[in-house]
């Protein structure tokens, strides 16, 4: 049985929370939910070789600001696609993606 979420919000610009159908209530950093995006290219990035030492990294404006989530919709009724404010948005992210992430809250 998939668990299907029942509340979503911000707690701060930098922290989601969500709690689900069966009562577990998982909060998650937006900036790892942007570092485990399950995109192509993101996977691909995760298990390239290390830019060497001496490559200059070019961010654009974007990528200088605070990350934030943007927006973020439902996919179907099994994930949901998350805008960030660096200009990411292809990643669909799975309930049961987003149930192995982030950490559980206690009361």
């Amino acid at each position: 049985m998939t668990f299907q979420p029942v509340d979503l919000k911000l707690v701060d610009p930098s922290r989601l929370r969500i709690a689900w159908s069966d009562g577990e209530v998982r909060e998650y950093s937006v900036r790892e939910l942007r570092d485990q995006c399950p995109c192509a290219t993101c996977r691909e990035k995760r298990t390239a070789p290390p830019a060497p030492a001496t490559e200059l990294l070019v961010l654009s404006t974007a990528e200088t600001q605070p990350l934030r989530i943007t927006s973020m919709h439902p996919t179907g009724r099994y994930a949901y696609s998350i805008h960030f404010s660096d200009g990411h948005d292809t990643g669909i992210y799975t309930l049961e993606l987003l149930r192995e992430l982030g950490s559980t809250v206690t009361a």
